[in-house]
C-alpha cells in the first residue's frame, strides 16, 4: 500500500494517506513531474499504461509520481525515472505549483515539483507503467495539445498550456 505525503499550501508535511484514498478525497499532497529533453530540444513523453487507475492511455510528461519520504526530492525523482522509464539522468527542480482537477471518480490535488533533465537515448520503459513513448518539440506538443486536449493528462496540459509554466520550461530547456 503506497502512501503519499499530505501537505499544506506552503509545502509543509501534515501527514500521510494511502494514495488511492488521497485521490478519492481530493487531499493536497506532494507530487513531482519530470521533463527530459534530448540535445535536439525534443521532449520525451509517455503514454500511460491502459490499466492505470486514472488518466489511462493519456500522454504525459517523461515521468511523474509522488515522493514517499520527506527526503531529497531529486533522489526520489531520479529513482522513479529509473523504475518507470529505465534510465537515469541529472535533474534540476525548476518550479512548483498547486492544481486541483476532477478526473473520472478521483480528484488530483497536488503540489507538483517540476524537474528538468537531459537524456539522449531512447528509454527502456516499464510496461506496467508505460505503453508508448515519443520525442516531440515543445511547440509541436503545444499545438497538438490545443487541437486534441483529451489525449493528454490534466497536469501535463496545465503545465504546457500555462504561458508562465511553458515559458519557464522552454527557457530552462534552452539552457541545458
Amino acid at each position: 500500500m503506497t502512501e503519499v505525503i499530505l501537505v499544506n499550501e506552503k509545502d509543509q508535511a501534515t501527514g500521510t494517506k494511502e494514495k488511492l484514498k488521497a485521490h478519492q478525497e481530493g487531499l493536497l499532497h506532494r507530487a513531482f513531474s519530470i521533463f527530459t529533453f534530448n540535445n535536439k530540444g525534443e521532449l520525451l513523453i509517455q503514454q500511460r499504461a491502459s490499466h492505470k487507475y486514472h488518466s489511462r492511455n493519456k500522454w504525459a510528461n517523461t515521468c511523474c509520481s509522488h515522493p514517499v519520504t520527506n527526503s531529497d526530492f531529486n533522489t526520489e525523482a531520479r529513482k522513479r525515472l529509473q523504475e518507470e522509464m529505465g534510465f537515469e539522468c541529472e535533474l534540476k527542480e525548476i518550479f512548483s505549483f498547486i492544481y486541483k482537477a476532477k478526473l473520472e471518480e478521483l480528484t488530483e490535488h497536488e503540489l507538483d515539483h517540476v524537474f528538468i533533465g537531459e537524456y539522449n537515448n531512447d528509454p527502456n520503459p516499464n510496461p506496467e507503467e508505460v505503453q508508448d513513448f515519443k520525442w516531440i518539440t515543445l511547440e509541436n506538443l503545444k499545438e497538438d495539445m490545443e487541437k486534441e486536449p483529451d489525449k493528454y493528462a490534466y497536469w501535463f496540459k496545465h503545465i504546457i498550456l500555462s504561458p508562465k509554466h511553458f515559458n519557464r520550461l522552454k527557457q530552462e530547456q534552452e539552457a541545458l
